[in-house]
Protein backbone atom coordinates (compact mmCIF):
# COMPACT_ATOMS: atom_id res chain seq x y z
CA UNK A 1 0.00 0.00 0.00
CA UNK A 2 1.21 3.30 -0.70
CA UNK A 3 0.93 6.52 1.84
CA UNK A 4 -2.61 7.72 0.15
CA UNK A 5 -4.04 4.42 0.21
CA UNK A 6 -2.55 4.15 3.97
CA UNK A 7 -4.66 7.19 4.59
CA UNK A 8 -7.84 6.79 3.12
CA UNK A 9 -8.22 3.36 4.36
CA UNK A 10 -7.30 4.83 8.04
CA UNK A 11 -9.90 7.63 7.69
CA UNK A 12 -12.81 4.65 5.99
CA UNK A 13 -12.07 2.61 9.98
CA UNK A 14 -13.00 -0.27 7.30
CA UNK A 15 -12.75 -3.41 8.83
CA UNK A 16 -11.42 -5.60 5.96
CA UNK A 17 -8.17 -3.52 6.97
CA UNK A 18 -7.71 -4.55 10.37
CA UNK A 19 -4.70 -5.85 11.24
CA UNK A 20 -3.19 -5.34 7.62
CA UNK A 21 -1.45 -2.15 9.10
CA UNK A 22 -1.10 -0.19 12.77
CA UNK A 23 -1.33 3.73 12.47
CA UNK A 24 1.25 5.37 15.51
CA UNK A 25 0.72 8.70 16.22
CA UNK A 26 4.00 10.78 16.74
CA UNK A 27 2.19 13.32 19.01
CA UNK A 28 1.11 10.46 21.61
CA UNK A 29 3.10 7.95 21.80
CA UNK A 30 0.58 5.32 20.76
CA UNK A 31 0.08 3.41 18.01
CA UNK A 32 -3.57 2.21 16.94
CA UNK A 33 -5.49 -0.75 14.79
CA UNK A 34 -7.33 1.51 11.53
CA UNK A 35 -10.61 1.27 12.88
CA UNK A 36 -10.30 2.88 16.49
CA UNK A 37 -12.76 5.18 17.27
CA UNK A 38 -10.43 7.90 18.70
CA UNK A 39 -10.46 10.82 16.61
CA UNK A 40 -8.34 10.70 13.84
CA UNK A 41 -4.90 12.59 14.18
CA UNK A 42 -3.65 14.81 11.28
CA UNK A 43 -1.64 13.16 8.43
CA UNK A 44 1.64 14.41 8.93
CA UNK A 45 1.08 13.23 12.57
CA UNK A 46 1.27 9.40 11.88
CA UNK A 47 3.58 6.71 10.61
CA UNK A 48 2.41 3.31 9.37
CA UNK A 49 3.49 -0.27 10.55
CA UNK A 50 2.53 -3.32 8.41
CA UNK A 51 2.84 -5.08 12.37
CA UNK A 52 2.33 -4.04 15.41
CA UNK A 53 5.87 -5.61 16.47
CA UNK A 54 7.65 -3.01 13.93
CA UNK A 55 5.73 -0.67 16.05
CA UNK A 56 6.59 -1.40 19.26
CA UNK A 57 10.58 -1.81 18.04
CA UNK A 58 10.11 1.96 16.82
CA UNK A 59 9.17 2.88 20.68
CA UNK A 60 4.88 3.01 19.99
CA UNK A 61 2.90 1.96 22.58
CA UNK A 62 0.01 0.20 22.44
CA UNK A 63 -3.68 1.88 21.86
CA UNK A 64 -5.71 0.71 25.51
CA UNK A 65 -8.90 1.49 23.45
CA UNK A 66 -8.92 -0.28 20.16
CA UNK A 67 -6.00 -3.00 21.52
CA UNK A 68 -3.59 -3.79 18.17
CA UNK A 69 -3.18 -6.89 20.26
CA UNK A 70 -6.38 -8.20 19.66
CA UNK A 71 -6.39 -7.58 15.67
CA UNK A 72 -6.26 -9.94 13.31
CA UNK A 73 -2.48 -10.86 12.21
CA UNK A 74 -0.82 -9.19 9.01
CA UNK A 75 -0.62 -11.20 6.28
CA UNK A 76 2.28 -8.50 5.02
CA UNK A 77 4.64 -11.51 4.92
CA UNK A 78 2.82 -13.77 3.25
CA UNK A 79 4.57 -15.29 -0.11
CA UNK A 80 7.67 -12.69 0.61
CA UNK A 81 10.00 -15.41 1.48
CA UNK A 82 8.81 -18.86 2.61
CA UNK A 83 11.62 -19.27 5.68
CA UNK A 84 10.54 -16.25 7.06
CA UNK A 85 6.97 -17.72 6.91
CA UNK A 86 7.98 -20.56 8.25
CA UNK A 87 10.29 -19.15 11.19
CA UNK A 88 7.55 -17.05 12.32
CA UNK A 89 5.02 -19.55 12.55
CA UNK A 90 7.44 -21.27 14.89
CA UNK A 91 8.13 -18.51 16.81
CA UNK A 92 4.00 -17.81 17.42
CA UNK A 93 3.55 -21.97 17.89
CA UNK A 94 7.09 -22.94 19.46
CA UNK A 95 8.02 -20.24 22.22
CA UNK A 96 9.60 -22.64 24.40
CA UNK A 97 12.40 -23.18 21.21
CA UNK A 98 15.83 -21.75 21.27
CA UNK A 99 16.52 -19.41 17.91
CA UNK A 100 19.49 -22.25 17.40
CA UNK A 101 16.45 -25.07 17.23
CA UNK A 102 14.28 -23.42 14.88
CA UNK A 103 17.28 -22.63 12.49
CA UNK A 104 17.88 -26.21 12.82
CA UNK A 105 14.48 -26.94 12.18
CA UNK A 106 14.59 -24.70 8.78
CA UNK A 107 17.58 -26.13 7.50
CA UNK A 108 20.15 -22.97 8.26
CA UNK A 109 22.57 -21.25 10.50
CA UNK A 110 21.02 -19.03 13.34
CA UNK A 111 23.31 -16.42 11.80
CA UNK A 112 21.46 -16.64 8.70
CA UNK A 113 17.74 -16.51 9.93
CA UNK A 114 18.69 -13.66 12.09
CA UNK A 115 19.79 -12.11 8.62
CA UNK A 116 16.73 -13.13 6.95
CA UNK A 117 14.07 -11.16 9.53
CA UNK A 118 16.37 -7.70 9.74
CA UNK A 119 15.65 -7.97 6.25
CA UNK A 120 12.30 -8.99 5.84
CA UNK A 121 10.61 -7.95 9.54
CA UNK A 122 13.47 -5.45 10.47
CA UNK A 123 13.87 -7.09 13.89
CA UNK A 124 15.66 -10.07 15.22
CA UNK A 125 13.42 -13.10 16.15
CA UNK A 126 13.82 -13.05 19.32
CA UNK A 127 13.15 -9.36 19.73
CA UNK A 128 10.16 -10.06 17.21
CA UNK A 129 8.56 -13.36 19.91
CA UNK A 130 8.86 -10.75 22.89
CA UNK A 131 7.08 -8.11 21.11
CA UNK A 132 4.59 -11.00 20.59
CA UNK A 133 4.81 -12.52 23.61
CA UNK A 134 4.03 -8.82 25.11
CA UNK A 135 0.52 -8.26 23.28
CA UNK A 136 -0.40 -11.83 24.30
CA UNK A 137 -0.11 -11.07 27.50
CA UNK A 138 -1.84 -7.75 27.52
CA UNK A 139 -4.78 -9.47 25.42
CA UNK A 140 -4.91 -11.60 28.62
CA UNK A 141 -4.88 -9.42 30.80
CA UNK A 142 -7.76 -7.61 29.24
CA UNK A 143 -9.85 -10.42 28.48
CA UNK A 144 -9.53 -13.32 31.15
CA UNK A 145 -9.26 -13.58 34.96
CA UNK A 146 -6.09 -14.98 34.97
CA UNK A 147 -3.58 -13.64 37.88
CA UNK A 148 -0.10 -11.56 36.64
CA UNK A 149 1.99 -14.76 37.21
CA UNK A 150 -0.44 -17.58 35.61
CA UNK A 151 -0.22 -14.73 32.65
CA UNK A 152 3.47 -14.29 32.76
CA UNK A 153 3.46 -18.63 32.79
CA UNK A 154 0.87 -18.51 29.60
CA UNK A 155 3.05 -16.01 27.57
CA UNK A 156 6.60 -17.35 28.29
CA UNK A 157 8.17 -15.52 31.27
CA UNK A 158 10.06 -16.96 33.75
CA UNK A 159 8.23 -14.90 36.56
CA UNK A 160 5.50 -12.11 36.97
CA UNK A 161 8.75 -9.86 37.91
CA UNK A 162 10.05 -10.03 34.39
CA UNK A 163 6.48 -10.00 32.78
CA UNK A 164 6.15 -6.61 34.70
CA UNK A 165 9.77 -5.57 33.82
CA UNK A 166 9.34 -5.85 29.97
CA UNK A 167 5.78 -3.68 30.31
CA UNK A 168 7.26 -0.60 31.95
CA UNK A 169 10.67 -0.83 29.60
CA UNK A 170 8.72 -1.81 26.14
CA UNK A 171 4.72 -0.59 26.69
CA UNK A 172 5.36 1.99 29.29
CA UNK A 173 2.44 0.29 31.60
CA UNK A 174 2.10 -1.91 34.31
CA UNK A 175 0.41 -5.20 34.09
CA UNK A 176 -2.19 -3.13 36.86
CA UNK A 177 -3.25 -0.65 34.42
CA UNK A 178 -3.64 -2.62 32.01
CA UNK A 179 -6.01 -4.85 34.31
CA UNK A 180 -7.62 -1.49 35.12
CA UNK A 181 -9.12 -1.54 31.63
CA UNK A 182 -9.77 -4.99 31.74
CA UNK A 183 -13.85 -6.09 31.33
CA UNK A 184 -14.60 -9.12 33.72
CA UNK A 185 -15.02 -12.57 32.34
CA UNK A 186 -14.10 -16.00 32.14
CA UNK A 187 -10.92 -17.93 33.50
CA UNK A 188 -10.03 -18.65 30.36
CA UNK A 189 -11.89 -16.68 27.34
CA UNK A 190 -10.12 -15.28 24.54
CA UNK A 191 -11.22 -13.29 21.66
CA UNK A 192 -10.26 -13.60 18.68
CA UNK A 193 -10.92 -11.25 15.87
CA UNK A 194 -10.77 -11.72 12.02
CA UNK A 195 -11.16 -9.28 8.92
CA UNK A 196 -14.58 -9.56 7.25
CA UNK A 197 -16.41 -11.24 5.28
CA UNK A 198 -15.63 -14.68 6.81
CA UNK A 199 -18.00 -17.07 5.27
CA UNK A 200 -18.57 -19.37 8.72
CA UNK A 201 -21.61 -21.92 7.32
CA UNK A 202 -19.25 -23.11 4.57
CA UNK A 203 -15.84 -23.31 7.01
CA UNK A 204 -18.40 -25.24 9.56
CA UNK A 205 -20.23 -27.26 7.08
CA UNK A 206 -17.18 -28.85 5.49
CA UNK A 207 -15.59 -29.46 9.55
CA UNK A 208 -19.11 -31.00 10.21
CA UNK A 209 -19.17 -33.31 7.49
CA UNK A 210 -15.44 -34.58 8.71
CA UNK A 211 -15.83 -34.03 12.49
CA UNK A 212 -14.21 -37.13 14.13
CA UNK A 213 -16.76 -39.15 17.02
CA UNK A 214 -16.09 -38.02 20.84
CA UNK A 215 -13.42 -35.88 19.67
CA UNK A 216 -15.09 -32.68 17.22
CA UNK A 217 -17.88 -30.84 17.96
CA UNK A 218 -19.62 -28.38 15.75
CA UNK A 219 -22.99 -26.58 16.15
CA UNK A 220 -24.75 -23.95 14.14
CA UNK A 221 -22.22 -21.40 15.54
CA UNK A 222 -19.44 -23.40 17.39
CA UNK A 223 -16.33 -25.87 16.46
CA UNK A 224 -14.71 -27.37 19.65
CA UNK A 225 -12.44 -30.12 19.67
CA UNK A 226 -9.72 -32.23 22.77
CA UNK A 227 -6.15 -31.60 21.41
CA UNK A 228 -2.41 -33.02 22.45
CA UNK A 229 0.19 -29.70 22.04
CA UNK A 230 4.03 -30.24 22.95
CA UNK A 231 3.01 -32.65 25.56
CA UNK A 232 -0.17 -30.62 27.29
CA UNK A 233 -3.54 -31.91 26.78
CA UNK A 234 -6.82 -29.22 26.43
CA UNK A 235 -10.28 -28.58 24.83
CA UNK A 236 -11.20 -25.66 23.23
CA UNK A 237 -14.68 -24.12 22.41
CA UNK A 238 -14.86 -21.24 19.52
CA UNK A 239 -18.08 -19.68 19.06
CA UNK A 240 -18.68 -17.73 15.57
CA UNK A 241 -20.05 -14.07 16.74
CA UNK A 242 -21.10 -12.36 13.61
CA UNK A 243 -21.97 -9.17 14.95
CA UNK A 244 -18.68 -8.91 16.25
CA UNK A 245 -16.10 -9.92 13.75
CA UNK A 246 -14.76 -12.11 15.99
CA UNK A 247 -14.98 -15.69 17.52
CA UNK A 248 -14.96 -15.76 21.57
CA UNK A 249 -12.87 -19.16 22.52
CA UNK A 250 -13.51 -21.07 25.93
CA UNK A 251 -10.36 -22.92 26.72
CA UNK A 252 -8.89 -25.56 28.91
CA UNK A 253 -5.27 -26.31 29.57
CA UNK A 254 -3.58 -28.69 31.68
CA UNK A 255 -0.25 -26.82 31.32
CA UNK A 256 -0.36 -22.62 31.04
CA UNK A 257 3.33 -22.83 29.52
CA UNK A 258 1.73 -23.85 26.10
CA UNK A 259 -0.92 -21.50 25.61
CA UNK A 260 0.77 -19.47 23.32
CA UNK A 261 1.15 -22.35 20.70
CA UNK A 262 -2.27 -23.39 21.11
CA UNK A 263 -3.64 -19.97 20.50
CA UNK A 264 -1.69 -20.08 17.79
CA UNK A 265 -3.46 -23.02 16.27
CA UNK A 266 -6.72 -22.73 17.27
CA UNK A 267 -6.04 -19.07 15.01
CA UNK A 268 -4.70 -21.20 11.88
CA UNK A 269 -7.36 -24.46 12.45
CA UNK A 270 -10.10 -21.00 11.74
CA UNK A 271 -8.26 -19.23 10.11
CA UNK A 272 -8.72 -15.66 11.35
CA UNK A 273 -6.06 -13.95 9.64
CA UNK A 274 -6.75 -14.28 6.30
CA UNK A 275 -7.40 -11.40 3.90
CA UNK A 276 -10.69 -12.17 2.17
CA UNK A 277 -10.75 -9.23 0.43
CA UNK A 278 -7.76 -9.68 -1.51
CA UNK A 279 -7.75 -13.19 -1.70
CA UNK A 280 -11.37 -12.97 -3.62
CA UNK A 281 -9.45 -9.88 -5.78
CA UNK A 282 -7.15 -12.44 -7.08
CA UNK A 283 -10.01 -15.54 -7.48
CA UNK A 284 -12.00 -12.67 -9.49
CA UNK A 285 -8.87 -11.98 -11.47
CA UNK A 286 -8.15 -15.67 -12.12
CA UNK A 287 -11.19 -16.09 -14.06
CA UNK A 288 -13.36 -17.12 -11.27
CA UNK A 289 -17.12 -15.64 -11.78
CA UNK A 290 -18.69 -13.10 -9.29
CA UNK A 291 -21.83 -15.89 -9.49
CA UNK A 292 -19.91 -18.32 -8.24
CA UNK A 293 -17.25 -16.27 -6.10
CA UNK A 294 -17.34 -17.32 -2.56
CA UNK A 295 -16.96 -14.07 -0.47
CA UNK A 296 -15.08 -14.73 2.98
CA UNK A 297 -13.60 -18.49 1.78
CA UNK A 298 -11.28 -19.59 4.83
CA UNK A 299 -9.11 -22.86 4.80
CA UNK A 300 -10.43 -25.52 7.49
CA UNK A 301 -7.19 -26.69 9.31
CA UNK A 302 -6.65 -29.99 11.30
CA UNK A 303 -5.19 -30.06 14.57
CA UNK A 304 -1.16 -31.25 13.15
CA UNK A 305 0.75 -32.42 10.33
CA UNK A 306 0.25 -35.89 11.93
CA UNK A 307 -3.40 -36.17 12.24
CA UNK A 308 -3.83 -33.81 8.70
CA UNK A 309 -1.67 -37.01 6.74
CA UNK A 310 -3.11 -39.51 8.78
CA UNK A 311 -6.39 -38.46 7.10
CA UNK A 312 -4.94 -38.06 4.22
CA UNK A 313 -3.69 -41.65 4.03
CA UNK A 314 -7.04 -43.01 5.57
CA UNK A 315 -8.89 -41.17 2.23
CA UNK A 316 -7.11 -42.30 -0.47
CA UNK A 317 -9.62 -43.70 -2.72
CA UNK A 318 -12.60 -43.53 -0.77
CA UNK A 319 -15.03 -41.32 -0.18
CA UNK A 320 -15.18 -38.85 2.62
CA UNK A 321 -17.68 -40.61 4.57
CA UNK A 322 -16.01 -43.84 4.42
CA UNK A 323 -12.76 -41.68 5.31
CA UNK A 324 -13.84 -40.15 8.47
CA UNK A 325 -15.44 -43.14 9.36
CA UNK A 326 -11.97 -44.93 9.69
CA UNK A 327 -10.57 -42.53 11.10
CA UNK A 328 -13.31 -42.26 14.10
CA UNK A 329 -12.37 -45.99 13.75
CA UNK A 330 -8.93 -44.85 14.51
CA UNK A 331 -9.33 -42.52 17.23
CA UNK A 332 -11.74 -44.47 19.00
CA UNK A 333 -9.90 -48.06 19.32
CA UNK A 334 -6.66 -46.20 19.58
CA UNK A 335 -6.92 -42.32 21.32
CA UNK A 336 -6.30 -41.74 24.74
CA UNK A 337 -9.66 -41.18 27.15
CA UNK A 338 -9.92 -38.03 29.08
CA UNK A 339 -12.38 -35.92 30.57
CA UNK A 340 -13.93 -34.34 27.79
CA UNK A 341 -12.91 -36.55 24.51
CA UNK A 342 -10.44 -39.08 22.86
CA UNK A 343 -7.32 -37.58 21.35
CA UNK A 344 -6.07 -38.21 18.45
CA UNK A 345 -2.97 -41.25 19.07
CA UNK A 346 0.28 -40.64 18.96
CA UNK A 347 2.64 -41.83 15.90
CA UNK A 348 4.23 -44.23 18.78
CA UNK A 349 1.09 -45.68 19.39
CA UNK A 350 0.16 -46.01 15.83
CA UNK A 351 2.77 -48.04 14.85
CA UNK A 352 3.30 -50.55 17.23
CA UNK A 353 -0.94 -51.20 16.95
CA UNK A 354 -2.31 -53.95 15.00
CA UNK A 355 -4.10 -52.17 12.79
CA UNK A 356 -6.41 -55.10 11.10
CA UNK A 357 -9.71 -53.42 12.99
CA UNK A 358 -9.54 -50.95 10.07
CA UNK A 359 -11.27 -52.28 7.13
CA UNK A 360 -9.22 -51.28 4.09
CA UNK A 361 -6.82 -52.89 1.76
CA UNK A 362 -3.52 -53.92 3.79
CA UNK A 363 -1.56 -51.95 1.53
CA UNK A 364 -2.56 -49.05 3.03
CA UNK A 365 -3.14 -50.06 6.38
CA UNK A 366 1.07 -50.51 5.47
CA UNK A 367 1.20 -47.00 4.54
CA UNK A 368 -0.26 -45.76 7.83
CA UNK A 369 2.09 -47.79 10.25
CA UNK A 370 4.93 -46.29 7.86
CA UNK A 371 3.73 -43.31 8.02
CA UNK A 372 3.60 -43.19 11.92
CA UNK A 373 6.94 -45.24 12.05
CA UNK A 374 8.92 -42.06 10.32
CA UNK A 375 6.89 -39.42 12.66
CA UNK A 376 7.79 -41.71 15.78
CA UNK A 377 11.55 -41.99 14.44
CA UNK A 378 12.28 -38.77 13.35
CA UNK A 379 9.36 -36.37 14.30
CA UNK A 380 8.46 -33.64 11.75
CA UNK A 381 10.39 -33.71 9.09
CA UNK A 382 11.93 -30.22 7.96
CA UNK A 383 10.11 -30.44 4.51
CA UNK A 384 6.94 -32.30 4.07
CA UNK A 385 8.12 -33.65 1.01
CA UNK A 386 10.17 -35.83 2.58
CA UNK A 387 7.32 -37.88 3.16
CA UNK A 388 7.10 -38.61 -0.54
CA UNK A 389 10.46 -41.27 -0.16
CA UNK A 390 8.07 -43.38 2.43
CA UNK A 391 5.84 -46.13 -0.09
CA UNK A 392 2.04 -45.00 -0.92
CA UNK A 393 2.65 -41.68 -0.01
CA UNK A 394 2.41 -39.58 -3.02
CA UNK A 395 1.89 -35.97 -3.90
CA UNK A 396 -1.80 -35.94 -3.15
CA UNK A 397 -1.18 -37.07 0.27
CA UNK A 398 1.70 -34.80 1.25
CA UNK A 399 -0.33 -31.43 0.02
CA UNK A 400 -3.62 -32.41 1.64
CA UNK A 401 -0.55 -32.52 4.95
CA UNK A 402 0.54 -29.06 3.79
CA UNK A 403 -3.09 -27.34 2.73
CA UNK A 404 -4.85 -28.80 5.90
CA UNK A 405 -1.89 -29.51 8.48
CA UNK A 406 0.03 -26.82 7.76
CA UNK A 407 -2.49 -24.51 6.44
CA UNK A 408 -0.29 -23.71 3.43
CA UNK A 409 -1.54 -20.64 1.45
CA UNK A 410 -0.78 -21.80 -1.69
CA UNK A 411 -1.29 -25.41 -2.50
CA UNK A 412 -2.73 -26.27 -5.73
CA UNK A 413 -4.42 -29.85 -5.84
CA UNK A 414 -4.71 -29.81 -9.76
CA UNK A 415 -4.25 -33.30 -9.95
CA UNK A 416 -7.38 -33.92 -7.66
CA UNK A 417 -10.70 -35.22 -9.27
CA UNK A 418 -12.95 -32.76 -8.64
CA UNK A 419 -10.51 -29.71 -9.46
CA UNK A 420 -9.89 -31.68 -12.59
CA UNK A 421 -13.98 -31.52 -13.30
CA UNK A 422 -14.24 -28.03 -12.33
CA UNK A 423 -11.50 -26.85 -14.68
CA UNK A 424 -12.90 -28.40 -17.78
CA UNK A 425 -16.12 -26.55 -16.82
CA UNK A 426 -14.20 -23.16 -15.61
CA UNK A 427 -11.12 -22.21 -16.95
CA UNK A 428 -9.40 -20.65 -14.57
CA UNK A 429 -4.80 -18.97 -14.46
CA UNK A 430 -4.16 -20.47 -11.33
CA UNK A 431 -0.86 -18.24 -11.25
CA UNK A 432 -2.96 -15.29 -10.69
CA UNK A 433 -4.16 -16.29 -7.39
CA UNK A 434 -0.43 -17.10 -5.94
CA UNK A 435 0.70 -17.16 -3.00
CA UNK A 436 -3.06 -18.06 -2.16
CA UNK A 437 -3.78 -21.40 -4.65
CA UNK A 438 -5.30 -22.84 -1.49
CA UNK A 439 -8.20 -20.66 -1.57
CA UNK A 440 -8.56 -21.61 -5.57
CA UNK A 441 -8.57 -25.52 -4.52
CA UNK A 442 -11.30 -24.86 -1.78
CA UNK A 443 -13.52 -22.91 -4.41
CA UNK A 444 -13.37 -25.09 -7.05
CA UNK A 445 -14.50 -27.54 -4.55
CA UNK A 446 -17.71 -25.27 -3.27
CA UNK A 447 -18.86 -25.58 -6.85
CA UNK A 448 -18.46 -29.24 -6.98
Amino acid sequence: MNPLQYQQARLSRDRRFDGRFFVAVKTTGIFCRPICPAVAPKEQNVEYYPLAEQAMQAGYRPCLRCRPDSSPQSWAWKGVDTSVERALRLLSEHPELSLGQIADKLGMTDRYLRKLFQERVGMAPKRYQLFKQLLQAKQLLHQTNLNVEQVALACGFQSARRLQDNFRQHLQLSPGEIRNHAVPGQKMQVQLSFRPPYHWPMLRDFLALRAITDMEWVTDNSYARVFRHAGAKGYFCAEYQADKHCFNVSLELDDLSQFTGVIAHIRRVLDVDADSGLIGERLRQAGISAEQHVQGLRLPGVWSPFEAGCRAILGQQVSVKAAIGQVSLLVTQLGEQGEKGRYFPAPEVIAHADLSFLKMPASRRDTLRRFAEYWAAFGEPTEPDELLALKGIGPWTVNYMKLRGYSNPDVWLDTDLVIKKQLQQQPVDADCVAPWRSYLTFQLWSQA
